[in-house]
């Protein structure tokens, strides 16, 4: 009778385990996937100039899709190599929009609070100690504020390296998918 006691608890502490094993893989995740997104929004909005022209206006992203390939170049102009899911709700992320630029970033509209709360990289400190998920917003406004301001990052995350925390442009927050 013992051991069966003994063994619930520890099947007990073991499916506790491994929830938060879980959920902090669904939190890297989403650092990861908000990061991608962010990062083609900035690169929607900052369009490279071709040779012996001006660089064009930056347009307003209407739908996410667009980034996978860019309606208005000739050539293929892909941005995301797909569209990414929220890993915490497994719906489609929150869109952050602007009344001129059209979507500006993304965030998770989960309401749980996150595990993690301190030791982020630079470029997401913003996110320290808050609440809930949807405070972790991936808005490419701030990236620009950031870079201006010597990447200081102030409100949202951005910074100047990148994404995530492996600085660059294409290798991701956390991992290369």
């Amino acid at each position: 009778m013992v051991a069966v006691v003994v063994m619930g608890i520890m099947a007990g502490a073991a499916s506790q385990s491994w929830r938060t094993i879980m959920k902090r893989d669904r939190e890297e995740e989403l650092l990861f996937r908000g990061g991608q997104i962010r990062d083609a929004i900035t690169k929607w909005n900052n369009p490279r100039p071709t040779p012996g022209q001006l660089r064009p206006p930056p347009r307003p992203l209407n739908d996410l899709k667009d980034l996978l390939q860019d309606p208005n170049t000739p050539e293929t102009v892909r941005y995301l190599r797909r569209l990414y899911t929220d890993p915490i709700t497994g719906k489609d992320f929150d869109l952050i929009t602007d009344p001129v630029r059209g979507i500006v970033g993304v965030k998770s509209s989960s309401e749980d609070p996150p595990l993690k709360r301190d030791n982020f990289p630079d470029e997401l400190k913003a996110f320290a100690n808050k609440d809930k998920y949807s405070d972790w917003t991936f808005d490419y406004r701030l990236r620009a504020t950031s870079a201006a301001s010597g990447g200081v990052v102030t409100g949202l995350p951005g910074g100047t390296g990148g994404t995530g925390g492996t600085g660059g442009t294409g290798g991701g927050a956390f991992r290369s998918h």
